[in-house]
């Protein structure tokens, strides 16, 4: 019979174990640690591969990393021992018995997205602390030394450290760590798409069953919509594949319905955010059976409402493509004059537009501009060919 464990089924529990270490008297700093001992010590005891010697995981998972990392928080603080306050605050190890109901999982968000943080700090934290992530997955997920990873989580670690537990923090702050959890890729062995969905469906879960924060559905949505499209955007040899060229057969519909169910009963509240209006906009493109059939004069509407609650200058840039399929790349050239050349993609969209309209030359001439610009090796590979098929063409 398959041995039950799964190491996956610890990281849900990672926040709350801290949460419970926290409330007792740890600094999160050393709470944090000792979560992350205690997690490689259930995967020793429960989960080594080929183990013979593994033991069936207790009933209570979660009671049972309390006991180990509190014990290592107490190893920890009784090695120092110029910290006399602190040994004896926590000297006495609480009685055996349950740990408690309290859902601490959101202000250890707070904590992990605090102001003071940077957002990579904030999102290497987040991975850290609320995904129950090693240092050398994040490393790996950063394409960065562990070494490197290391001291930007102490450093952030050490800015928290001070913080209230029980103070409410941003909730606009935790969505915006999460979106740039999921806009970071799929590198090392962590897919970091899929954890953030994994995180936000616990944080959408946090606001109950009747769904009081719409706008963390809605980015629950967004990343269910994009994460639907996965299968279909990369070729064999890992080149990116245009929305209009992709393979929609491809593409997860189980992912889709969920997404645009989600999204329904968020914009249901009538409290319309930018997580909801982007994810609109991604649920007009998962309807469409192609991208000639999408309804593009719906996507310029929703982009408008977007671009006057934020004023980004990426979405009048998306708004301006947007225009150029619903009323024809004129005036979607039109549109794009009014975007600061600047904002990146600039010129792969003026590119794409300019292409569209018949000015072959100078669309080349920008797709080549573009690829200078890229910033990742397979939007560069496929900006340079864009470039070079249409040079091609004009020979």
């Amino acid at each position: 019979m398959a041995h039950p464990f799964d190491g996956a089924s610890l990281r849900p529990l990672v926040p709350a174990v801290i949460g419970v270490l926290v409330r007792r008297g740890a600094d999160f700093a050393t709470a944090e640690d000792a979560v992350q001992e205690a997690l490689v010590e259930a995967w020793r005891t429960f989960g080594a591969p080929g183990s013979v010697d593994r033991a069936e995981p207790p009933r209570d998972l979660k009671g049972w990393l309390v006991t180990v990392a509190w014990r290592r928080f107490l190893d920890v603080v009784r090695s120092e021992t110029a910290r006399q306050r602190r040994e004896l605050a926590v000297e006495l190890e609480p009685e055996p018995g349950p740990t408690g109901t309290a859902d601490d999982t959101l202000q250890v968000f707070f904590l992990c997205a605090h102001p003071a943080l940077t957002p990579t700090s904030a999102v290497a934290l987040t991975l850290r602390a609320v995904a129950g992530l090693t240092t050398r997955q994040v490393a790996e997920a950063y394409l960065v030394p562990e070494a490197t990873m290391a001291q930007r989580i102490s450093r952030a670690k050490r800015t928290v450290a001070g913080e209230p537990f029980d103070t409410l923090g941003d909730l606009a702050t935790v969505r915006r760590v999460l979106y740039l959890v999921f806009n970071e890729g799929y590198s090392g062995d962590v897919d970091l798409a899929a954890e953030a969905i994994r995180l936000t469906r616990q944080l959408a879960a946090l606001a109950g069953p009747d769904g009081q924060d719409p706008e963390t559905a809605g980015l629950l949505a967004l990343m269910l919509l994009h994460h639907a499209r996965r299968p279909a955007r990369r070729r064999d040899d890992g080149t990116l594949v245009p929305l209009a060229d992709q393979d929609r057969s491809q593409w997860d519909t189980a992912l889709i319905e969920e997404g645009v169910a989600v999204l329904q009963a968020a914009l249901a509240r009538q409290r319309r955010g930018e997580y909801q209006l982007q994810a609109a906009v991604a649920a007009l493109h998962a309807d469409a059976p192609s991208a000639a059939e999408t309804d593009w004069v719906q996507v310029v509407q929703w982009y408008d409402e977007l671009l006057a609650l934020t004023g980004s200058p990426v979405v009048r840039l998306n708004r301006a493509v947007a225009v150029g399929e619903a009323d024809g790349p004129r005036a979607g050239l039109a549109a794009l004059a009014e975007v600061d050349p600047d904002v990146p993609r600039h010129r792969a969209a003026a590119a794409y537009l300019h292409e569209r309209a018949g000015d072959r030359d100078t669309a080349a001439r920008l797709y080549a501009e573009a690829a200078e610009l890229a910033i990742n090796l397979p939007e560069r590979t496929h900006l340079t060919r864009e470039a070079a098929r249409l040079n091609r063409a004009a020979r």
